[in-house]
């Protein structure tokens, strides 16, 4: 999968840019930050963004440059979603849920992999691969080469991930964190750059059918001793809204949030899973 991105990024511009857009909704779309005159200027990466399960519904619409692009990213994308249910199983069990509750509540799901390439960059020191932000989804499971770039935020300080040859990063998002009624809380993160190696990273992000709506789960939510701490939202507008939003970081989050959040936080803080 790897290579095969690889090999997409190395096409030349007119190849690529057949797939251009400006619409965050698009099947399909390519974007750059390197020659660009849209928000977010100082990101230093091309993009790759496409849907994946349910894959019939956007297979045909893949690159087909490489060749054999679109097998090796079905068979991909069809594992990592089984190992994304696994994981929401989990999850689901570890907050009292039934096993099968996260998943039954994607309904048919939305898969979204989004395939980053960082070139050297010669001032690393000014830019951002990609700015600090949270994912819309439930889980995203990131594939990495063996360069470092991703970092995360804990207690106001960015903590470098550095890569394990052979592991996956797994982070929640903001699905999980409405979910799970605060109980989770989704991964603020960002990229950097360097001025010797190109990085490529591969992020699989899940979350439910695009018409769903989404809100804590009722078990989860009491009104006087756990009250919901987020309005429901259909989730094609919240992804719409936080893919758009100039504002990074997770304040997307906040136009879902409810007037309990600001009372409750702490207290959700202290029993939330590690």
């Amino acid at each position: 999968m790897l290579k095969s991105v690889e090999g997409f990024f190395s096409l030349t511009w007119e190849e690529k840019t057949k797939y251009a857009s400006d619409d965050v909704m698009n099947p399909v779309r390519y974007g750059t930050s390197l020659n660009t005159s849209k928000p977010h200027v100082l990101h230093w990466r091309d993009y790759l963004r496409h849907f994946g399960h349910p894959i019939e519904s956007s297979f045909h619409l893949w690159p087909d440059n490489p060749s054999n692009y679109r097998e090796v990213a079905k068979k991909y994308l069809e594992d990592v979603w089984k190992l994304a249910m696994k994981i929401s199983s989990a999850i689901a069990e570890g907050l009292g849920l039934e096993n099968d509750y996260i998943e039954k509540s994607l309904g048919e799901g939305c898969q979204i992999v989004a395939s980053n390439y960082y070139p050297p960059c010669p001032e690393p020191h000014l830019t951002l691969g990609l700015s600090a932000h949270s994912d819309h989804g439930g889980l995203t499971i990131l594939m990495q080469n063996d360069v470092d770039g991703l970092q995360v935020r804990y207690n106001d300080t960015w903590i470098p991930v550095h890569h394990v040859t052979g592991t996956l990063v797994v982070n929640i998002g903001d699905y999980l964190e409405i979910l799970s009624n605060g109980r989770y809380k989704s991964v603020e993160h960002r990229a950097v750059v360097n001025e010797d190696k190109t990085r490529i990273s591969i992020a699989v992000g899940h979350g439910p059918d695009l018409n769903s709506i989404i809100a804590p789960a009722r078990a989860l939510v009491d009104e006087k001793d756990e009250p919901p701490l987020y309005k429901p939202i259909v989730y094609r507008d919240y992804m719409r809204c936080q893919q758009s939003c100039a504002v990074r970081g997770k304040e997307p989050l906040g136009i879902v949030k409810t007037n309990a959040s600001s009372t409750s936080s702490s207290s959700l803080e202290i029993s939330s899973p590690q």
